[in-house]
């Protein structure tokens, strides 16, 4: 998709990631992402993933408690160019774990926890993942509402919540100081 901001030069390694078929605890309310997981971040600046696919078909989308695809507490993001689609949060009861459950569930693509941080979301195809409690495609919780979710020319469709999600956002729960969608689509 066109519009994708320039990356610096230092700001990925590895340009783009192929991942699929991952899998991680089941049960856990903390523990997150199949596949890349971060829980800290060097200088303040966003982790990026750009050009990358996260699942791409049925039969390879990743499973985890949270966040199928893509999870953090309290780092910033920036995803762009890229797939999330057939990626599941299969943890039960949310966070924090509703009595009698394991809790997690939340996040199908992309699971954000934490206080101050950001997700841009730039040019990305997020489709057909689901979250057993909130967020099919993202879920994105500020604890002290100071965190910004930005989704731009992108879209995000069919992506089930069966718990929760925010109202005029399909897919989406979000915890925010401001979310900003532009030159995207959201539908159910």
């Amino acid at each position: 998709m066109a519009g994708a901001p320039s990356m610096p030069e230092a700001a990925v390694s590895r340009p783009s990631i192929l991942a699929s078929s991952g899998t991680c605890a089941r049960t856990s309310g903390l523990t997150s992402a199949a596949r890349p997981f971060a829980s800290s971040q060097s200088a303040g600046k966003p982790a990026y993933v750009v050009n990358s696919t996260f699942g791409g078909s049925a039969s390879s989308g990743n499973v985890c408690s949270n966040g199928g695809a893509l999870s953090s507490i309290g780092v910033s993001y920036s995803v762009l160019n890229s797939v999330m689609s057939y990626n599941k949060a299969i943890g039960m009861g949310a966070n924090p774990a509703a009595s009698g459950t394991p809790g997690g569930g939340s996040g199908g693509a992309i699971y954000n926890d934490g206080n101050a941080f950001t997700l841009d979301v730039c040019g990305t195809l997020i489709e057909s993942n689901t979250a057993n409690a909130g967020g099919g495609a993202i879920f994105f919780v500020s604890n002290d509402r100071s965190g910004v979710l930005s989704i731009r020319d992108s879209i995000l469709r069919g992506n089930p919540s069966a718990g929760f999600e925010t109202r005029d956002y399909p897919g989406v729960f979000v915890q925010a100081k401001d979310v900003q969608v532009t030159g995207s689509t959201l539908s159910p």
